[in-house]
């Protein structure tokens, strides 16, 4: 299995969701960093289950345990490596499951590619559970982009059919940002809120699940971070967010809706700023061009898709009786993750960022 990405800066993400412990290891930070423990431990209080209605009522610590690389606050240079030692498993909900491979998830993939000697217990390597060492890599990255002007946020922007406001691509700043991350909930227009959480009780009520959509921001980002054909912010970005489980879609600035623009609305406007700046009167093509960024903000939407384990009656196969085979998935499952798969999101654009800056300018 392949879990390591990076360039300049290398993070390797290791552990199974019913194994012992799951963590990550991140090479190629900056010696001499501080880093703020409570601040780590707030953003993995977002992605923690059982603290909100919408997601499961399983609980796990999420406490991360830093084993090297940090000394009297600061790090050293040295890799940074932390576990985080799994508890409150029910490893007898997945009994059944390595002959009877659940629609949605990777059980009958996984099978195959690795002749059945994957561990099917809460989804493996293969679980949600592993983004919580890529929240961990990105809380301790956004400490490092904020002293480099940079500020990582966002938003759900849909869960099921309802849709909160857009972010201001051109004019959303680091305050807008911030005031997004202090919400455990956030979003722009607060109103939208009982509509979302209506549709994922619904969804819950009878047994299923809903998907999403987040769309995240940076900004602060200076011009000239990336370089052509295929190693543009946008290929190191949607390989990492792709590697998000649930992630089924990425696009930067308008994505697919730029294709019903002219050419003439779609170019981005130079202009100079009053501070001498050179930026852009809109912004449709998310603050990418060629592969390099231009200055303004930064702006990606990922799609979140439905919760693979619902109770719901499926249809799968007998893997060892080779017939076909009703199937329901027990266990403790969210009925609808995109609440919890915002700070993932946003970890994962902060430690890309990082790389890609760290890769530009040393």
């Amino acid at each position: 299995m392949s879990s390591t990405i990076g360039k300049q800066l290398e993070l390797a993400v290791f552990g199974e969701s019913h194994g012992a412990a799951i963590g990550c290891v991140i090479n190629g930070l900056p010696a001499g960093e501080p880093l703020d423990e409570e601040q780590i431990l707030a953003q993995m209080a977002r992605r923690a289950p059982g603290t909100d209605k919408t997601a499961t009522t399983r609980r796990e610590s999420d406490t991360p345990e830093i084993v090297s690389g940090i000394l009297d606050g600061r790090t050293t240079g040295a890799p940074l490596a932390m576990i985080i030692r799994n508890g409150n498993q029910r490893s007898g909900d997945y009994a059944n499951l390595a002959r009877l491979p659940r629609p949605g998830h990777a059980d009958y993939t996984g099978y195959v590619r690795y002749n059945g000697f994957n561990d099917i217990r809460g989804g493996g390597h293969f679980s949600g559970r592993l983004t919580a060492p890529l929240t961990f890599a990105g809380a301790v990255c956004r400490q490092v982009l904020l002293r480099r002007g940079v500020t990582v946020g966002g938003h759900i922007l849909r869960i099921a059919a309802v849709e909160d406001d857009r972010l201001d691509p051109v004019n959303v700043s680091a305050e807008t940002l911030e005031a997004l991350g202090a919400h455990r909930f956030a979003l722009l227009n607060r109103e939208r809120e009982a509509a979302m959480r209506d549709a994922v009780e619904q969804a819950r009520l009878q047994a299923d699940s809903v998907g999403g959509i987040i769309e995240a921001a940076a900004v602060g980002l200076p011009a000239g971070i990336g370089s052509p054909m295929f190693d543009g912010v946008e290929n190191r970005l949607a390989a990492m967010l792709f590697g998000v489980p649930a992630v089924k879609g990425v696009e930067f600035g308008d994505g697919f809706g730029i294709t019903a623009l002219r050419g003439s609305e779609a170019n981005d406007p130079y202009t100079y700023a009053p501070d001498g700046r050179i930026i852009t009167t809109s912004n449709h093509n998310g603050g990418i061009l060629g592969g390099i960024t231009n200055g303004m903000p930064l702006i990606v939407r990922a799609a979140i898709k439905p919760t693979s384990s619902i109770g719901r009656p499926q249809n799968t196969v007998d893997l060892d009786n080779h017939t076909d085979a009703p199937l329901v998935v027990k266990g403790r499952h969210d009925p609808c993750i995109v609440l919890r798969a915002l700070p993932v999101i946003e970890s994962v654009l902060a430690f890309g960022l990082l790389d890609l800056m760290l890769g530009e300018k040393g």
